[in-house]
């Protein structure tokens, strides 16, 4: 009779758990039970935390007065106009969210992408992040040249896709690809509902930007949220990091726009927002570059 040889091996915790042993040319598969349901409760809880803490922001944010839009947003400082354009800086500004979500667009579909996803829900979230992106350079150019609340719509539309599909990304690589396929369509209609609900507002006197500042900041809040309460599984946790104090630093020159024009003369705070903003999403675009694959993995 042969030597037995004894092999164990468990799957991934995303699938079933099995234990195989191997006795001569005879295989044997038995379930791993007690490791999957300590898999699956741990992720339960992992859910529990997520979305008590979700809903106690939004109930939160619900529970304010309406905020209506300041008619002072749209005085930016920097009003100068070159070649016949007007607040040419802002304008101008937006150019580099076209060049990084056209370039995260070419790194999501490169030849051999799908090495560097387990899930095509993965990969199409990200696409949705950077058609977000690159919209978001046109319709912000395009309000910039004019701005008012007709036109700021054509802005925070195609901002709400790229939210929404940063936030889907992240769940499908952190939680579940099935929850990420589940939630994307659902996310994106919250998304544009909440920036034709704060226009709709806007127009009957009642300007409501609430649900437009969840979507923004909850969608940012729920993906911090997820980086610690669940395991990376690619490396390049750090770029999502830097993405996020970048896009921090974005909201912070946002609000000293007059102050740092003032201060600087040569470019005003709403334009640094702009570039910090893009360099957040340029971080994301180097983190799935860095996810390069030997041909070894290829095969």
């Amino acid at each position: 009779m042969p030597a037995a040889i004894l092999s164990y091996e468990c799957r991934r915790p995303t699938t079933p758990r099995y234990a195989q042993a191997s006795i001569g040319r005879v295989r044997l598969s038995v379930r791993c039970l007690v490791p999957l349901s300590r898999a699956a409760a741990s992720s339960s809880w992992r859910w529990v935390i997520a979305l008590a803490v979700l809903a106690a922001g939004a109930a939160i944010v619900f529970a304010l007065r309406r905020i209506p839009q300041p008619l002072e947003y749209h005085q930016f400082a920097d009003r100068r106009a070159f070649f016949g354009e007007p607040n040419f800086f802002d304008v101008l500004s937006n150019v580099p969210f076209a060049i990084v979500g056209i370039a995260g667009l070419v790194v999501v579909f490169r030849r051999h992408s799908d090495a560097i996803f387990v899930s095509p829900w993965e990969r199409w979230s990200y696409a949705v992040l950077f058609v977000g992106v690159t919209l978001t350079a046109f319709g912000s150019a395009y309000y910039h040249l004019s701005p008012d609340n007709d036109r700021l719509v054509w802005d925070r539309l195609p901002m709400t896709i790229g939210f929404m599909g940063l936030l889907t990304a992240i769940i499908a690589e952190r939680v579940s690809p099935g929850a990420a396929r589940v939630l994307l369509a659902p996310l994106l209609v919250v998304g544009w509902a909440s920036v034709f609900y704060w226009h709709w507002t806007e127009q009957h006197g009642a300007g409501d930007l609430r649900l437009y500042g969840l979507v923004q900041f909850g969608s940012l809040a729920a993906i911090g949220l997820l980086l610690l309460l669940y395991p990376a599984r690619y490396p390049g946790t750090s770029y999502l990091v830097v993405g996020m104090i970048a896009y921090a630093a974005a909201k912070v020159f946002e609000s000293g726009d007059r102050v740092i024009f003032n201060a600087l003369g040569a470019v005003s705070g709403h334009t640094l927002k702009h570039l910090a903003a893009a360099g957040a999403v340029a971080c994301i675009v180097a983190m799935l570059h860095a996810r390069e694959v030997t041909p070894a993995a290829l095969r």
